[in-house]
């Protein structure tokens, strides 16, 4: 599973200002409304109740958060690179910086856990979280991103 299936350009937010957790999810709820159609309120209740069951803070200034609606087709992602990190109560206690919202359709199952993974992975190359934490640029950050996917393919 590629990254360029989950996540579009325009799902890219290069410096996102927000000040807490809440407030961050909130923004992600807001982008991934205007990309499915699907209300605000219904993909922040999903990712909120989600973050209620153990942060999705995955160390390292990662955070995953996701969920899954029965309104939507496919799996959707969403890239946010934050301007400041904030406490998302991950794992390692570090403040999250990079976000990497994923959604999919109720039945998704082992296509869900196969798109986690794969994200899982490519955040964990170093050298790429550097890339993504240097720049501001949507499109270097999607260029990045799927110059990886291929990098990982090989």
């Amino acid at each position: 599973m590629a990254l360029a299936d989950l996540l579009q350009q325009d799902a890219i937010i290069p410096a996102l200002k927000v000040n807490s957790k809440k407030q961050l999810l909130q923004e992600l709820a807001a982008k991934a409304s205007k990309l499915t159609g699907v209300s605000e309120r219904e993909i922040f209740d999903i990712i909120l109740q989600r973050e209620r069951l153990g942060s999705t803070g995955v160390g390292h200034g990662i955070a995953i958060p996701h969920g899954k609606l029965s309104s939507i087709s496919s799996i959707k992602g969403i890239f946010a690179r934050l301007e400041a990190p904030v406490d998302f109560e991950a794992l390692d206690d570090e403040p999250v910086d990079l976000v990497f919202l994923l959604l999919a359709p109720e039945g998704a199952g082992a296509d869900h856990l196969k798109a986690l993974s794969r994200i899982a992975r490519v955040l964990r190359d170093q050298d790429l979280v550097a890339k993504l934490r240097k720049t501001d640029s949507a499109s270097a950050i999607y260029a990045f991103l799927n110059e990886e996917q291929a990098n990982h393919a090989a």
